[in-house]
């Protein structure tokens, strides 16, 4: 399993990336959704593991129009002011929009790549939104779509995923953290409404006693035994809609 750092052109400049293959041809795409972190060894841990059950596996930079900034450590930057307001006006300044522009470009470098046919999407805190908003502006692409610990998913913003439910195709998986102010109860109930009245073919699971952020090995909150129950709903989806 190799990394492999590429540039990827896009319409506001140039996203770095890392692409992760299977020692055996891909047999399938996927595109991993940072959280408000950023790229860094643990995502990279984490886009290794799915190559492992054979993916091809890309893990863009969100955050490339304000290259450089970090590095953050995720157990203490929002406790620091200076790295507190870093990532507010990271992840303030990069808008739904940006990203749903930058997911063409996304899937057109995994096509350079060789790696065709249906793609894949996961992601993490910010990456949540993100991932389910590619899946609705990119239907006849991606055919599976998971968001774990995402926050603002049926939110009052113009550019909540839960607005676009009727133009998803994906099999949705959404992980929701057992109390999370980024998605409270309210907005798992609107969610679930959008996304059974457009029939979108969806699971949403809440992890009862996990933390925001529990999925990610370097957060404070990681919980191991959470963290592979994720890993099981995510292969599985995968491996049920990749073929």
């Amino acid at each position: 399993m190799a990394k492999q750092d590429i540039e990827i052109k896009t319409q506001d400049g140039t996203a770095g990336a890392g692409l992760f293959r299977p020692a055996a041809p891909a047999k399938a795409g996927v595109i991993l959704y940072m959280d408000v972190f950023g790229p860094r060894p643990a995502l990279d841990q984490m886009a290794e593991r799915l190559t492992g059950h054979g993916y091809a596996v890309l893990v863009p930079d969100l955050f490339y129009r304000n290259v450089p900034y970090g590095p953050f450590d995720p157990k203490t930057a929002f406790g620091e002011e200076k790295s507190n307001a870093a990532l507010s006006a990271l992840s303030g300044g990069t808008t739904q929009d940006m990203t749903i522009r930058d997911g063409g470009a996304f899937l057109d470098a995994l096509a350079a790549e060789d790696v065709t046919g249906p793609i894949g999407v996961v992601g993490y805190c910010m990456g949540g939104a993100r991932a389910l908003n590619a899946a609705a502006t990119y239907p006849d692409r991606i055919a599976a779509a998971a968001s774990f610990h995402g926050g603002n998913l049926a939110s009052d913003a113009a550019d909540s995923p839960h607005r676009k439910a009727a133009s998803i195709e994906a099999r949705v998986y959404v992980g929701t953290s057992g109390i999370d102010r980024s998605f409270p109860p309210e907005q798992s109930a609107r969610l679930v409404e959008a996304l059974r009245v457009a029939e979108v073919d969806h699971v949403i699971e809440n992890y009862v006693g996990m933390a925001h952020g529990w999925c990610v090995p370097d957060h404070s909150v990681y919980d191991a035994a959470g963290a592979e129950r994720h890993w099981k709903r995510l292969t599985t989806l995968f491996a049920e809609t990749l073929a």
